[in-house]
């Protein structure tokens, strides 16, 4: 498998933002989930780049990633990074967090977009309103608010089994990994600071417009809300259409790899 680079860097419109490269051909940019890097994509990046021109990006505020010093949209982020490399239009590639990111990219930057992968995530308007995840939200905002660090990761890495399952049920290297990832990003912030998150809105009324080959993947055991909510983004996308993954939850990409990469490179064939 090719090995991954070390870290490049661009300049974004606020500070340095971090990007791994690896392999040759047509361009695939992937995005990680939330408090992690681009580690997470670790079993795939060697995998893609057997065929394809594979960049992972460290989110802003993330891994070797700047912070924001002011507004930002993510999407306006990975646009300059395309832009950057000069090489698009790119096939978009993003899990949980990174799924909106990727959602939201496609809506705002379409010209910049051959093909999205959406995983555990729809579009920046969807709320999950299944009581497990509120009572983890209430958990994490607790925790933050007394400053105790155990008590947020704990709640945190209770998203790996997802509702229907506990950590006992999963690799713990899985949760190990994601503790270290989550570690090192919020070693990069200070309580209290400010987020200077702009969130991408009026999402659901502009998904209809979506004009390219869209796939929304996710694991069987996430929340149902999740499940619901990418069915809808693929049956309003023009080209979407939906797949599950079988005995995983909402981090399918580190829990099924095999699985997860054959249903990426299958999407990519089919371009």
């Amino acid at each position: 498998m090719t090995a991954v680079t070390e870290p490049k860097f661009f300049t974004s419109s606020d500070g340095d933002l971090a990007y791994h490269e690896a392999g040759a051909g047509d361009l695939v940019v992937l995005v990680h989930s939330g408090f992690v890097d681009h580690r997470v994509f670790d079993a795939q990046i060697p995998a893609l780049a057997e065929t394809h021109r594979v960049i992972a990006a460290d989110v802003r505020g993330h891994g070797a990633s700047a912070n924001a010093t002011g507004p930002f949209r993510w999407a306006d982020d990975v646009a300059e990074l395309l832009r950057h490399l000069d090489a698009g239009p790119a096939v978009l590639v993003g899990v949980s967090m990174g799924g909106r990111v990727v959602s939201d990219t496609l809506l705002e930057h379409p010209e910049l977009v051959r093909a999205a992968v959406v995983c555990g995530a729809s579009t920046g308007d969807f709320q999950d309103s299944d009581p497990w995840h509120r009572e983890i939200q209430a958990e994490i905002a607790r925790a933050l608010a007394v400053g105790d660090l155990e008590g947020w990761l704990k709640a945190f890495l209770r998203y790996v089994p997802g509702p229907h399952r506990t950590l006992d049920d999963v690799d713990p290297d899985i949760p190990r990994r994601l503790r270290e990832m989550a570690l090192h990003t919020l070693s990069k912030h200070t309580p209290g600071e400010k987020d200077w998150l702009v969130p991408v809105t009026d999402t659901w009324s502009r998904v209809p417009k979506i004009d390219v080959p869209l796939l929304t993947l996710n694991g069987a055991l996430d929340t149902a809300d999740v499940i619901a909510s990418a069915q809808r983004l693929a049956d309003e996308a023009r080209h979407g259409r939906a797949e599950l993954i079988d005995d995983t939850g909402h981090y399918l990409n580190m829990e099924k790899p095999a699985e997860f990469t054959a249903a990426i490179r299958n999407f990519l064939k089919s371009l």
